[in-house]
């Protein structure tokens, strides 16, 4: 027993200096890979053993002494491994939480941003519906064509009320992953020619010319009716909104590596490089030159449509081209894929 006591100085002296070099070195490595410092915590012990079982022996060769080496380098075989994969998942694990941590700061930011942009916007309409009854309601507007004048103003503001509920409804299924699709094969062609038609309208009397290209083919893709026509009439809403009188929106269609793709091509101007990764998120409105007039919404629409394009799996994009944007959304192709126009 005495001499078993006798060594431990000894095994200490050999030992501990190793140690402490183990743990400068995991202090110095604390920013750097997680797989690197796990893989030195388990080795540190192991080194320590056999420098302090070497010490003991007066660094003389007995069969003890094999023997312990012989386990010490066993153990480190199974040992560093099982460090390095358990080092790899824990550095997975950091790099998930990280990215949780930055996304959920993403969405709290664009929540802030949501309620400043839609309490702004709301409050516009409700000011001038609210001015315009007490005007009706004091008598201060009595003429029938003044009457009549005003009533249809409410109704307009009262539809942009509207659209702007829809709107937060539809971003509130998507981000909520409520949102259900009923797929089936749908004909981009009619879904094209419906959405030109309707907004149309309102292209008209900004002086905006709305066209179709038409050609030979269009893709007939594996999606959802309504919500494919709502992405095609966002999209075309918001090139509308932000090219000038005399301007013209084209769409176009087609197919490319096994995929569909839709593009709508407007008049904007151009959209700085450093906006182009942020038009599609929620209530984003870019510079003052792109800021759409009083009649538009919330800043919700291509952030709708980006959110209904990837519920289909499919991708949506914007880049600068020619004197304006374009918008192109690539999604996946029905059976059959083609249909003749």
């Amino acid at each position: 027993m005495e001499q078993v006591l006798s060594t431990v100085p000894v095994a200490l002296a050999f030992s501990v200096p190793i140690a402490a070099v183990g743990a400068l070195v995991l202090h110095r490595m604390r920013r750097r890979s997680i797989t690197a410092a796990v893989s030195v915590l388990v080795l540190v012990p192991v080194i320590a053993t056999i420098v302090g079982v070497v010490g003991v022996s007066g660094f003389m060769y007995t069969p003890q002494l094999a023997g312990t080496v012989a386990v010490c380098a066993v153990v480190a075989m199974i040992t560093v491994p099982a460090a390095v994969v358990l080092g790899r998942g824990i550095a997975r694990d950091v790099m998930w939480l990280h990215e949780a941590r930055d996304a959920e700061r993403a969405a709290e930011q664009s929540r802030r941003e949501l309620v400043a942009w839609i309490s702004h916007d709301l409050r516009t309409p409700l000011a001038g519906i609210r001015a315009m009854s007490e005007a009706l309601a004091d008598g201060v507007v009595h003429e029938a064509d003044e009457v009549s004048l005003y009533a249809t103003r409410i109704r307009g503001e009262t539809e942009r009320l509207t659209g702007m509920v829809d709107d937060l409804f539809q971003l509130s299924r998507i981000t909520s992953g409520a949102l259900r699709l009923t797929l089936s094969a749908v004909p981009l062609h009619e879904v094209v020619s419906e959405a030109v038609a309707v907004e149309g309208v309102a292209a008209a009397r900004k002086g905006v010319q709305v066209r179709a290209e038409e050609h030979g083919t269009w893709p007939v893709v594996w999606g959802s009716d309504p919500e494919l026509a709502r992405v095609v009439r966002n999209l075309l809403s918001n090139a509308i909104r932000h090219t000038p009188p005399d301007g013209a929106v084209v769409v176009a269609a087609g197919v490319r590596d096994d995929r569909a793709w839709l593009r709508v091509d407007d008049g904007c101007g151009g959209i700085p490089d450093d906006d182009l990764e942020r038009v599609f998120d929620v209530a984003f409105r870019g510079a003052k030159a792109r800021t759409p007039d009083n009649t538009s919404g919330g800043g919700l629409g291509l952030a709708i449509a980006r959110g209904l394009v990837e519920a289909h799996h499919g991708e949506i994009h914007a880049r600068n081209h020619g004197p304006g944007c374009r918008f192109e959304v690539r999604l996946p192709l029905a059976t059959g894929g083609l249909t003749d126009r």
